[in-house]
């Protein structure tokens, strides 16, 4: 246990393992509502937030997660009120997010281009103890909305209008999960990137969604996917001195690589099988009819 010994490993893995269960648990909310690139566009958002940190000599990361919190309810009252030119106004959002981050951090005395690097792409090796603090916090309110208001998110995140007939507060629910997605992002960001962050949190949920049909199953099954990948891509960078955010990101996708070959066999079993009990049933049908009549012959007769 070598990779444990060093200071910067502990905290590496302990926001890696966070990432790793608010991701998902965040993700499969998005996925439901078929959103799974809106934490792409509130990484680039984030962007202005964390140049603005560096130029304010305060947290980057408490900085990215107000202006991406800003971002994210800004993106609701769009996709509520913009349904004409609703995605002129997000591109001009998420390409204003980066333009402004990266102009804030060059303008700052202690920003660079190394600084963007690393949050644009995640750097496990530079998490200090502030952001340790940080994210912990940040992740323990991801996982406070995402446990305990599952039933009313996951309700509104399949079907609004049923929703709304059951009395939920939808748009209050909506802002909700827009908010702790983009808390998500800034939590993530130290580990996977800004680039890379809604990879994270759509990959495990398809790859879980590829063996199980359940909600309930493929929350945990996500939320265990995101943490052994973003564990094993932590102490691979490690060893083998490749970037953690990439190296997190290919194993997701081949874990669903792999649980899309496993499954496939198994579907296409499932759907001969309901063919042949359709087949059976239609003929048990067919043949029931001349019965029918020849006993209604012999009635008459």
């Amino acid at each position: 246990m070598e990779f444990l010994q060093p200071p910067f490993m502990q905290r590496a893995l302990l926001a890696a393992v966070l990432v790793g269960v608010i991701a998902p648990a965040v993700g499969i909310y998005l996925v439901q509502r078929r959103q799974a690139l809106m934490g792409d566009g509130i990484g680039h958002i984030a962007m202005t937030g964390v140049g603005l940190g560096f130029l304010l000599s305060t947290s980057p990361v408490w900085m990215a997660t107000a202006v991406a919190v800003v971002g994210s309810i800004v993106m609701e009252l769009v996709r509520w009120y913009g349904r004409t030119r609703g995605d002129i106004a997000l591109a001009m959002l998420f390409y204003g997010g980066m333009a402004g981050g990266v102009l804030l951090i060059n303008l700052s005395d202690t920003g660079s281009n190394a600084n963007l690097t690393s949050y644009l792409f995640g750097s496990l090796s530079t998490v200090s103890s502030e952001d340790i603090t940080a994210i912990c916090l940040l992740a323990a309110f991801v996982l406070l909305v995402t446990l305990g208001l599952r039933r009313q998110l996951f309700a509104v995140s399949q079907d609004e209008e049923f929703a709304r007939v059951t009395g939920l507060p939808v748009r209050a629910l909506n802002l909700l999960i827009a908010v702790t997605a983009a808390v998500t992002v800034t939590v993530a960001m130290r580990v996977v990137g800004l680039l890379l962050v809604s990879a994270l949190m759509v990959v495990p949920v398809a790859a879980a969604q590829q063996i199980s049909k359940s909600f309930k199953v493929t929350f945990v099954l996500s939320v265990v996917i995101g943490t052994a990948v973003t564990l094993a891509g932590t102490v691979t960078s490690y060893y083998q001195d490749v970037p953690p955010g990439a190296t997190i990101v290919l194993l997701a996708i081949g874990v669903f690589v792999v649980l899309t070959l496993l499954a496939t066999p198994v579907a296409r079993r499932r759907a001969r099988s309901s063919e042949a009990s359709a087949e059976c049933t239609l003929e048990g049908e067919a043949s029931e009819v001349p019965a029918a009549r020849h006993a209604t012959n012999g009635v008459r007769v």
